[in-house]
C-alpha cells in the first residue's frame, strides 16, 4: 500500500514537499516514482529514484531543475520537493513502486500505486 500525502493550493512561484509512505512490501527492493496527471490528460512521468545507495535519478523535462525527489529506506517513505511551482504543475499527483529497482519512467513498469494527493497552483 502507497500512501500519499503533502497536495494543497499553494501560489505560483511557491513549493510543496509530497510524501508517499509505503507498507506491506519491502519498500528498499523497490524503484520509487511520482506521476500526475491533470483533467483530460494523460498520465506523465514525474521523477523516479532506484533502490541502491547509488541511487538513479530520472526527471520528466518539464519539472527538471525544479523538483526533487529522494527516499528513506529507513522510514519507507519517498518525497517530491516541488519548488517553482507554476499553474502547469496542477494535477494529481501519484506515486508507484517499480518492481526491478532499478527505476521507470512509463506508468506500465510499476506494481503499486498510491491514491493520489491533489496540488493546485494559482497564479
Amino acid at each position: 500500500q502507497l500512501v500519499e500525502s503533502g497536495g494543497g493550493l499553494v501560489q505560483a512561484g511557491g513549493s510543496l514537499r509530497l510524501s508517499c509512505v509505503a507498507s506491506g512490501y519491502t519498500f528498499s527492493n523497490y524503484a520509487m516514482g511520482w506521476f500526475r496527471q491533470a483533467p483530460g490528460k494523460e498520465r506523465e512521468f514525474v521523477a523516479c529514484i532506484s533502490w541502491s545507495a547509488g541511487r538513479r535519478l530520472y526527471y520528466g523535462g518539464s519539472v527538471n531543475g525544479r523538483f526533487t525527489i529522494s527516499r528513506d529506506n529507513g522510514k519507507k517513505t519517498a518525497y517530491l520537493q516541488m519548488n517553482s511551482l507554476q499553474p502547469e504543475d496542477t494535477a494529481v499527483y501519484y506515486c508507484a513502486a517499480e518492481p526491478s529497482g532499478l527505476g521507470a519512467t512509463t506508468p506500465d513498469a510499476f506494481e503499486f500505486w498510491g491514491q493520489g494527493t491533489q496540488v493546485q497552483v494559482t497564479v
